[in-house]
């Protein structure tokens, strides 16, 4: 089925407060997000992902393995990553959910330790990336990083927290500091309630 952008689950200057502004938001979902749905339509035109869900398209396409990876899983997976990381971040400012902590706590020693691990794993992925916090098939937590648009889902993992470390997502209202963005990104930004949602 072909990709659809998807709106925004807030408006464009809804975390500008918050450390995201305005412009980040509109280069990187209007344009980026959008490059990403428009290339990765044209590429499944004719082929045998046309009419996959995109879950499918990104199993199916990853190259375990492979320097670099096909421009269809490059697309897929990249639009899959974005939709999931504009629904992670929210305005609100929620609380972390007893659940989730305590899951986090039980896996890492302390919420603490995780956003250390977290903020790590991110600043640590060379080049374009993302680092992940996931639940793995055997229910325990952990944080990973991949590599440009490589996701969970390629490793049968439940992606339930994703910071994308692309340049586009942070240079405008970070420059080149990183770790700030992350340690903003997740004292700031993260809609926990969403996050807790996703541990099933």
């Amino acid at each position: 089925m072909a990709f659809e952008l998807p709106d925004l689950p807030y408006a464009h200057d809804a975390l500008a407060d918050l450390g995201m502004s305005k412009e980040t938001l509109e280069y990187h979902h209007d344009l980026h997000h959008k490059a990403y749905v428009d290339n990765g339509n044209k590429l499944i035109e004719g082929t045998e992902w046309e009419d996959r869900r995109l879950e499918d398209i990104i199993t199916g396409t990853y190259a375990a393995g492979s320097v670099a990876q096909n421009g269809i899983f490059n697309n897929a997976s990249q639009h899959w990553n974005h939709t999931q990381f504009w629904e992670m971040m929210g305005p609100g400012g929620a609380a972390m959910p007893s659940e989730l902590e305590k899951a986090i706590t039980e896996s890492f020693g302390s919420v603490d330790k995780f956003k250390a691990d977290f903020s790590a794993a991110g600043a640590g992925q060379f080049g374009s990336g993302w680092c992940w916090l996931v639940k793995d098939a055997d229910g325990g937590l952990k944080v990973t990083k991949t590599e440009n648009g490589v996701n969970p889902l390629c490793f049968g993992q439940t992606a339930l927290l994703g910071c994308d470390v692309w340049e586009h997502s942070y240079y405008i209202d970070f420059r080149n500091k990183r770790p700030v963005y992350l340690s903003n990104f997740l004292d700031k930004l993260v809609n926990w309630e969403n996050v807790a949602a996703r541990l099933g």
